[in-house]
């Protein structure tokens, strides 16, 4: 039986309609809501392509359950972090460093970085490589992710 379900995504209220509660919330933001920040990598919530903030915490959206989510929790995506008019200081980083090669970790290793950037704002590099452990990037870019998270640290 199909139900609806309401969201907020991106500061923006939204109403879907599932046929299973247990449906992963990736499933729902790519499939449902057209938005392509968050990828599927593994599926299991190892590789960390899929990250997502909810309530400002990392999480893998492909092994979270639509179901487990409260009414009024906030989900933002990649395309909620920053705007094409004033991205976010990660995405600018991102860009100068030249982070991305194949680009398929990119919204993982932004999304993780910009929640652990919200809890320690000037971490050393050691810091920021134990926060990325977690999400892997199989072209090889980790050095130019560190710089880059180290960049957008130096700037807020």
């Amino acid at each position: 039986m199909t139900r609806p379900v309401s969201l907020d995504v991106n500061g923006r209220a939204v109403r879907v309609s599932l046929d299973d509660p247990e449906t992963p919330l990736l499933y729902v933001l790519r499939d449902d809501l057209g938005l392509h920040g968050p990828r599927f990598g593994c599926g299991l919530g190892q590789c960390g392509s899929c990250t997502v903030h909810i309530d400002g915490a990392a999480v893998r959206s492909c092994i979270t359950p639509v179901s487990s989510l409260k009414a009024g929790q906030k989900i933002v995506t990649l395309e909620g972090l920053g705007t094409e008019e004033a991205p976010h200081p990660l995405q600018t980083a991102f860009i100068a460093e030249q982070a991305a090669q194949c680009g398929y970790c990119i919204n993982g290793m932004i999304m993780q970085s910009a929640a652990f950037l919200t809890d320690s704002p000037k971490p050393d590099e050691a810091a920021i490589r134990q926060a990325l452990a977690n999400n892997l990037c199989r072209c090889g870019t980790h050095a130019r992710i560190v710089r880059a998270v180290q960049r957008a640290a130096s700037t807020l």
